[in-house]
């Protein structure tokens, strides 16, 4: 029985969030999750401030049964993988459609920098490859557009993967605002993490969230943020939503959480042997 298809969708209760507070600016967040905090292509040593996510998980065995013959190799592989797995519209459900640039490039890897801005980097060496897909609920009377992102990461091991969800984590307790572009932020975030088997958390190995609040020069704001991002073997997936005059909190929390289910789905299936 597929344990994703006749599951609850995945959504982090507040059990475990901490919070990070600066007086409420909110933005856009495809650059989460990026495994580094340095120069391109290094891994960020361990210390005192990590996340104890990266390494409490690692005594966990796997939760998927993978085939190893199903599992990416190389980058082309890894590509393929992503096709089959990262969200188009319809994993949001009715309403969502595509946004112009709709695909990032393949070089393109966000990494939050020590002032707290998003820039674009090479992807780290531990990266075999990444891909951003950018969608909208287009704006309706009285509501304006919400913006929505999935990514999918294909690491080289468990562990890299591993890696990114407690970079993850940290970032938001290092930069309680950030800026991904001009005139965009995201602040006064609640973020958290749940290991496989916590709080009934079954569907990935280890899944984050975080809720805050966005502001844009063209949207206004603040309006509701939601990130969710999740960790199964060598892979991560993580979806955003923005939101909008007129958009509650709950359409956008749930917007998100019916893609980054969608794509739990199709991790499963991709990877697990064939009986």
């Amino acid at each position: 029985m597929n344990r994703f298809r006749y599951g609850a969708p995945l959504l982090l209760l507040p059990l475990l969030l901490t919070g990070c507070s600066d007086g409420g600016a909110a933005g856009d967040a495809q650059g989460k999750g990026s495994p580094v905090s340095g120069a391109p292509g290094t891994k960020a040593p361990a210390s005192p401030g990590t996340p104890a996510s990266a390494s409490s998980s690692a005594s966990t065995p796997p939760l998927l049964d993978a085939d190893p013959a199903r599992l990416p190799k190389t980058r082309s592989t890894a590509l393929a993988f992503i096709g089959k797995v990262i969200a188009d519209p319809d994993s949001f459900g009715p309403g969502v459609v595509k946004r112009s640039p709709y695909e990032s490039g393949p070089d393109a890897w966000p990494v939050l920098g020590a002032d707290c801005v998003w820039e674009q980097r090479k992807p780290a060496g531990s990266v075999l490859a990444t891909l951003t897909r950018s969608f909208e609920v287009p704006a309706a009377k009285g509501k304006g557009p919400v913006r929505l992102a999935a990514v999918v990461t294909v690491h080289r091991t468990r562990e890299d993967a591993r890696w990114e969800m407690a970079e993850s984590l940290e970032e938001t307790m290092r930069c309680p605002t950030q800026q991904l572009r001009e005139g965009e932020l995201i602040g006064s975030m609640i973020s958290g993490a749940l290991l496989q088997g916590e709080s009934t958390q079954e569907n990935s190995e280890d899944a984050l969230t975080e809720f805050g609040q966005f502001q844009s020069a063209e949207l206004g704001g603040p309006h509701h943020y939601a990130w969710q991002q999740a960790q199964t073997l060598q892979f991560t997936v993580a979806v955003t939503g923005k939101g909008a005059k007129g958009r509650t909190e709950k359409e956008i929390d749930s917007l998100a959480t019916e893609a980054l289910a969608t794509m739990l789905v199709r991790l499963e299936s991709a990877v697990e042997k064939q009986s």
